[in-house]
């Protein structure tokens, strides 16, 4: 709508397109949802792909500047696929602001608790509880997704800023 005023924050709008796209790809695999059981919904995707982009947030901001940049980009592409995604659902104009505002805040949120959880003080287990289930989730359940996040991140750590900007992660 106001596309013409603000044609983007970052000077190229495409930079954060294939890390995100990496991360969708990743919260798209089958085992959050099965041995996971993260449920099937889209509440329930979203919680995936947000706590995987605030890993990856967490994980660019270790780079500096130029890592706050890639994040900057990253969340922008999110920003923008969310309020897209939206738009598919039938959510108009008067809604729309709102409804992304609180995706923001949900996606702000999980970050918080991830730059803490990556601290080793703090019960990885209890945070994935708290980014991925609304409700009480089996206990073999979130054990699965905890592994599968501490894994995730191991990888995103193990890739060059370079290699998580072009979407290629260890």
């Amino acid at each position: 709508m106001l596309g013409f005023l603000f044609r983007a924050l970052t000077a190229e709008p495409a930079r954060g397109a294939a890390l995100f796209d990496a991360l969708t790809a990743e919260a798209r695999r089958p085992h959050w949802y099965v041995e996971g059981a993260v449920p099937d919904t889209l509440d329930g995707r979203f919680a995936v792909l947000a706590t995987i982009v605030a890993l990856a947030i967490v994980r660019l901001e270790r780079d500096g500047d130029c890592g706050n940049s890639a994040s900057v980009a990253l969340t922008e592409r999110f920003i923008e696929v969310m309020e897209s995604e939206h738009r598919e659902l039938g959510i108009g104009d008067p809604g729309l602001g709102r409804t992304v505002r609180k995706l923001v805040r949900s996606l702000a949120r999980r970050t918080e608790l991830w730059r803490a959880a990556l601290n080793p003080a703090v019960d990885v287990f209890e945070a994935t509880r708290g980014s991925l289930y609304k409700d009480n989730a089996p206990t073999v359940a979130v054990r699965h997704s905890a592994d599968s996040l501490n894994a995730f991140s191991e990888r995103l750590f193990a890739t060059q800023l370079d290699g998580l900007e072009q979407g290629k992660i260890a």
